[in-house]
């Protein structure tokens, strides 16, 4: 597919390239989102993580960006990384609490 406004083709579905060929790593007007794909490939690795992993990794997480020395780039990554552990943690949580409220409610 090609659009003459830019000089851009999309030949792969996924990252556009110029007239050339060239595949154009700077456009993202076309095809799709990195960062959109990253996620949803990261979110199904998060869902399979026990309470212990996912706390694990928060607190890797905290660490380095507690030390500091890493881009913004890297440190908005670990930040958005953490948010999702942070989250994970919650779901398990809830879900001890509903199986415990359940347990007494049996009882």
């Amino acid at each position: 597919m090609s659009d003459p406004t830019s000089g851009t083709s999309q030949t792969n579905g996924t990252h556009p390239t110029d007239t050339t060929g060239q595949t154009n790593m700077t456009d993202h007007s076309i095809g799709t989102d990195p960062s959109s794909a990253a996620a949803s490939a990261g979110q199904s690795d998060i869902e399979s993580l026990s309470y212990e992993e996912a706390r694990e990794q928060l607190v890797g997480v905290v660490s380095k960006l507690e030390a500091g020395g890493t881009s913004l780039e890297d440190s908005l990554a670990l930040w958005e990384r953490g948010e999702a552990m942070a989250k994970r943690c919650e779901e398990w949580l809830e879900g001890a609490r509903k199986r415990l409220a359940a347990a007494r409610k049996d009882s």
